[in-house]
């Protein structure tokens, strides 16, 4: 009976074997279907953590994206500011040009360049332009003169003089006058070798030019007319290099500092020609033409010349003008009288077939920049007027220049009250 139970048990105990390893197998199936990555898995908390870094990293690209939109805002508000900055700028250039290629008149190309428009003020207050800005000095244009100009005109502006051997004389005069004032802005521009010897020998400051025939030439032999129309080709460079310049001619007798007494407002301030308020301020002249019966009276404007050999020059565009159309005329027409020339082309203005030049000019006051005729005509013979002392006297009407520059000298300087007794008004 144990045998036959033994016997039996043996394949009970393998079938249950069998079995269980069979749901082992199913149940495995099942969770290897249901759960792939196993039950114990380390991916939510791997999910969770790259969640929470997502959430810092949205809200800092948040923060830096706030940023840079305001950073790119104000940078689009920029560009707008400066693109319509341009858009001004090109309508500006744009009226230029346009300007210019209708032959638009000096004045108002130059009312371009000067600025922006202006409204009007009220009744009685408006005043124009009258001073021209200066150029640019370049003293690539003349290096040497440039260093010479350093040192003489510490303040930007000095007197020039035009002389050779033929004047040297009434230089001395000059020059001996120059010294007594103090005046130490003063240079002399050499034309020959005889004057840049005296100007050594005496301390003075002077200029010679490197060679130039057609300048030499004249400068060698000219009279004091022809002399006179070199110095609108020589003065050039002095403004170019932005300096002022009070031109001169020698037969000028120096009796205060002639500096002290300009406006500097203008492109030109010269002394006149002119012996009264009339003559030298300008007046209203009738002309008279009875054949026209009712219209028989026509006004006339007159005023009497600047003059050429003495004025003082501010270094503008319409003062270098000035210069070359004065030069250009006296090369191409050799007869002309440079003074002549000068007024005309300050003057005259513009018509048809033909531009005036748009420059600044004031007249000096004929009694301090005084020329001969007022002194020998009217000032000697009138006490008040005598006691009166001029910044000049320009020997200008007489042809007997030396004895008469001599005998101011003895007048105005060493108080010889009969100095200027012995000469008559006019020329001898």
């Amino acid at each position: 009976m144990a045998a036959r139970k033994e016997k039996y048990s043996q394949p009970m105990r393998g079938s249950r074997i069998a079995v269980a390893i069979g749901i082992g197998i199913v149940l495995g199936c099942v969770f290897a279907f249901l759960f792939p990555h196993g039950l114990f898995t380390p991916t939510p908390p791997i999910q969770s953590r790259r969640l929470s870094k997502s959430n810092l990293q949205v809200d800092s690209s948040s923060c830096e994206s706030t940023e840079r939109m305001n950073m790119l805002k104000a940078d689009i508000m920029g560009l707008s500011e400066k693109n319509a900055e341009l858009k001004k700028q090109l309508r500006a250039l744009t009226e230029k040009l346009r300007l210019a290629e209708m032959g638009k008149d000096h004045a108002q190309k130059q009312v371009m360049v000067l600025g922006e428009p202006h409204k009007a003020g009220p009744f009685g207050t408006v005043k124009g332009l009258r001073t021209n800005p200066t150029v640019v000095p370049d003293e690539s244009v003349n290096p040497r003169l440039a260093k010479i100009l350093a040192e003489v005109a510490l303040t930007k502006e000095l007197i020039v003089v035009l002389a050779n051997s033929n004047v040297k004389d009434m230089l001395k005069v000059q020059v001996s006058s120059i010294k007594k004032v103090g005046i130490l802005n003063y240079l002399v521009v050499a034309l020959d070798d005889v004057i840049a010897d005296f100007c050594k020998s005496n301390d003075v400051s002077f200029y010679k030019r490197d060679p130039d025939e057609g300048i030499d030439s004249v400068a060698r032999v000219g009279g004091n007319h022809a002399v006179s129309g070199l110095k609108f080709r020589i003065l050039r460079e002095f403004l170019q290099l932005g300096y002022s310049v009070l031109l001169s001619d020698v037969d000028i007798v120096y009796l205060q500092d002639p500096f002290d007494h300009f406006y500097k407002d203008s492109d030109v301030e010269s002394m006149t020609d002119g012996h009264n308020n009339m003559t030298a301020y300008g007046y209203n002249d009738v002309f008279d033409e009875p054949a026209m019966g009712w219209a028989r009276y026509a006004h006339t404007m007159r005023i009497w010349v600047y003059n050429s050999g003495f004025f003082y020059i501010r270094p503008t565009l319409p003062s270098i003008e000035l210069l070359d159309r004065v030069a250009n005329r006296l090369t191409h027409q050799p007869n002309s009288w440079d003074q002549a020339v000068f007024n005309e082309e300050l003057f005259f203005p513009s018509h048809p077939g033909y531009v005036g030049l748009h420059a600044a000019k004031r007249t000096l006051d004929y009694y301090l920049f005084m020329n001969s005729k007022v002194l020998f005509k009217t000032v000697r013979k009138d006490a008040k007027l005598k006691r009166l002392k001029p910044v000049i006297v320009h020997i200008n009407y007489h042809p007997n220049k030396l004895p008469r520059m001599e005998a101011v000298v003895e007048f105005y300087i060493n108080g010889k009250q009969d100095a200027l007794d012995s000469f008559p008004d006019g020329s001898e």
